[in-house]
Parts: structure tokens; C-alpha cells; sequence
């Protein structure tokens, strides 16, 4: 009695059973665990296809009204209160959210967590291959590396279609740090849960640059 408790997912129990239990209902598709957690990225871009369009749509409307973002830079110059009032009055008016982008990230983070615990418990993943040869152990690290590189090279390509108009340069300079701190970061942690992350970035950064193509072809005139 209460062998199910073995497994402990701490505080994201409620996230993390569901989660065991659509992977293995996908492993019983693909056969394949590493197939099966792809899968998962792919139902849960699905579902937050909404949240996530509307992120894309808004990121491709502040990279539109850039110049116009420079221009307030430079005609308030060091007053950034001025400056501030005035690009959020750009935004008010041209219907622009900055912070669209936050929400799904704040709703993807717990699913990524929950994740983490999931393939520290579940003993059907413990030694289970994605590609043989490469990845042999989806709970073990990536041994030659390849899936945190991708995932800072996904993470750099991201942030050269996003825009970047009104930061400082302190900023600008943390965000290029970003993809080699997060490729170190990753190389430590379990393959399956890179290979969740890499994968979720790639499907991420072709819908941003869909939606950048469709709503900030032509800059937008002073």
C-alpha cells in the first residue's frame, strides 16, 4: 500500500503525474521516449498556440516601430522618465503589449519543472536512448554537448529577431551573455530535459519568425 508515493514529485505532484502519464501514452506511438517527449512540445505549443501568436505578433510590432523607438531616444536623450512616457504612449496608441511575451513563459515554466522531476523519477526513462550512438540515456547528461549548443545557438538566433529598441547597453550586453551562460547551464542537465527545451525553442523561433515576416516586413515611417 502507498508504493506510488516511491515516486515523489514534490510540490509539482499535480504537473508532473499528468505529464508521466501523457509520455507514456505517447511512448506507446512512437516507441521511443526521446520521440515521445518531441511529441509533448508539440501538443503543448498546441495548446498555447493563442497566447503564444498574440506573444509573436506583438514582438513583430515593437521591431516595426524601432526607428521610431530610436527617434524618442534621441529627442529626450537622458531623460528617461520623458522617454519612458513617451514609448508607452507609442505602444498605447499603436496597441502594442511589451509584455505579451511573459505569460507563456510563466505558463511553460511550470510544465518544465514539472518535467525535471519526472525524468528524476520515472524509472522507464533510466537508461531509455533517443538516438542510439548519441544520446544513449535520456535521464544522463548529453555526452558530446550537441543539444546545449543548439539550444544557445536557438537562443541567439531568437534574440536577433526580437526586438531590442529603447534598452541600454547594459542590457543589450547581458542578453548577448544569455546563450553561452544558458549552453553551460544546460550541458549539466539531463538530456531529455534539453532535448524538451531545444525543441520547444526551435518550434518557438520559426513562429516568431513567421509572425515577424508577416506584421514588420516594411518599417514603420516616423
Amino acid at each position: 500500500p502507498g508504493l506510488g508515493l516511491a515516486m515523489d514529485y514534490g510540490m509539482f505532484t499535480a504537473l508532473s503525474k499528468p505529464i508521466h502519464w501523457l509520455l507514456t501514452q505517447l511512448h506507446k506511438l512512437t516507441a521511443n521516449w526521446g520521440w515521445a517527449i518531441v511529441l509533448l512540445v508539440v501538443l503543448i505549443k498546441l495548446a498555447l498556440y493563442p497566447l503564444s501568436a498574440a506573444q509573436y505578433k506583438s514582438m513583430a510590432k515593437m521591431r516595426k516601430f524601432a526607428p521610431r523607438i530610436e527617434q524618442l531616444k534621441e529627442r529626450y536623450g537622458d531623460d528617461k522618465q520623458k522617454f519612458q512616457m513617451a514609448m508607452l504612449e507609442l505602444y498605447k496608441k499603436e496597441k502594442i503589449n511589451p509584455a505579451g511575451g511573459c505569460l507563456p513563459i510563466l505558463i511553460q515554466m511550470p510544465v518544465f519543472l514539472a518535467l525535471y522531476y519526472v525524468l528524476l523519477e520515472a524509472v522507464e526513462l533510466r537508461q531509455a536512448p533517443w538516438i542510439v550512438g548519441w544520446i544513449n540515456d535520456l535521464t544522463a547528461r548529453d555526452p558530446y554537448f550537441i543539444l546545449p549548443v543548439l539550444n544557445g545557438a536557438i537562443l541567439w538566433l531568437t534574440q536577433k529577431i526580437s526586438p531590442m529598441a529603447g534598452m541600454d547597453p547594459m542590457q543589450k550586453k547581458m542578453l548577448q551573455i544569455m546563450p553561452i551562460a544558458m549552453s553551460v547551464m544546460f550541458a549539466f542537465f539531463p538530456a531529455g530535459l534539453v532535448l524538451y527545451w531545444v525543441t520547444n525553442g526551435a518550434l518557438g523561433l520559426l513562429q516568431q519568425w513567421w509572425m515577424t515576416k508577416r506584421f514588420a516586413e516594411a518599417p514603420a515611417k516616423a
